[in-house]
């Protein structure tokens, strides 16, 4: 499965951990991606979508 959203394009982030001490340690961040059986373009497929746009409607599940 892809880290990628298929449908808004969010992807893994990138940064710093910083402790108490203020050490910084390199941090990746990943996005909720769910793979879904869905509609892309009237037909039925499997797409790696967020869960912000399976929650907000922008996905069209497939039954």
């Amino acid at each position: 499965m892809g880290r990628v959203c298929d449908v808004c394009g969010k992807h893994p982030v990138a940064g710093n951990t910083i402790s108490h001490s203020l050490r910084h340690t390199k941090t990746v961040r990943f996005p909720n991606i769910q793979r879904v059986h869905a509609f892309v373009n009237g037909k039925s497929a499997w797409i790696d979508a967020c869960t912000r746009c399976i929650k907000s409607g922008r996905v069209t599940k497939a039954v």
